[in-house]
């Protein structure tokens, strides 16, 4: 049974190439959350992927964008396949069992935690400078992202905003494989997901007519031009 606070379309159960770009994946997101619209809630996004999808719903709902920098710990011979994640309060995760499978050392899971806790600090300097990161107490905090497929970095940015006192943790992705949306489900309140998909196969990539990676200049061009909207 589906856990009750996972928020679906239906008709785009198991369905792929369902947005044209990440764009129109926000705007559908945004209508499936107007409970949020002009809230003291503040959206998440985490990069690079998810900016694109969280500048829709934070223009669309009139609530205030910032980013939540979390990475994937990737393998030393795979830098597109994760066993771990960095958030951006020092929160770490390891998929032990896989790292274990996977016959990693501890020094290479050591080498990997060092790599991205620098990627990780690197990127918060790049897209929130000097600024401290916002007080989350007594608001939501709305993370969002462009997919979820083995969801462990969204599970450590929930666990992150947790401990950073927000009194409630919603993820917004476009969508998810069907167990990854249930685990996220289980750590954060409330979790909106219009595509969900079942089955051995999955990649983010199929929700989408149109894709391509999410460049840092790109990030910036979106920050900048909320924060001149904001302004």
């Amino acid at each position: 049974m589906q856990s009750t606070n996972i928020i679906e379309l239906a008709e785009l159960r198991d369905q792929t190439r369902v947005f044209r770009d990440r764009q129109h994946a926000g705007q559908i997101l945004t209508q499936m959350m107007q409970e949020h619209k002009e809230t003291p809630a503040i959206v998440m996004a985490i990069p690079a992927g998810g900016v694109p999808v969280a500048a829709e719903i934070a223009i669309r709902l009139g609530l205030p964008l910032d980013v939540a920098v979390v990475s994937k710990i990737t393998l030393p011979w795979n830098t597109e396949a994760g066993y771990g994640a960095v958030a951006f309060d020092g929160t770490v995760r390891i998929n032990h069992d896989l790292a274990e499978r996977l016959n990693l050392s501890q020094q290479q899971v050591e080498e990997g935690i060092l790599k991205t806790r620098a990627k990780v600090n690197r990127r918060i300097t790049l897209f929130r400078g000097e600024k401290p990161l916002p007080p989350l107490s007594q608001r939501a905090a709305i993370l969002v992202d462009d997919g979820l497929a083995s969801g462990f970095t969204m599970r450590v940015a929930v666990e992150a905003v947790r401990k950073a006192s927000a009194s409630l943790v919603v993820v917004a992705v476009s969508t998810g494989h069907s167990q990854s949306v249930e685990r996220i489900a289980a750590e954060a309140d409330r979790i909106y997901c219009p595509n969900i998909r079942s089955g051995w196969s999955f990649a983010v990539a199929d929700a989408y007519e149109q894709w391509s990676d999410v460049t840092e200049q790109e990030v910036l061009e979106h920050l900048a031009h909320l924060r001149t909207q904001a302004s």
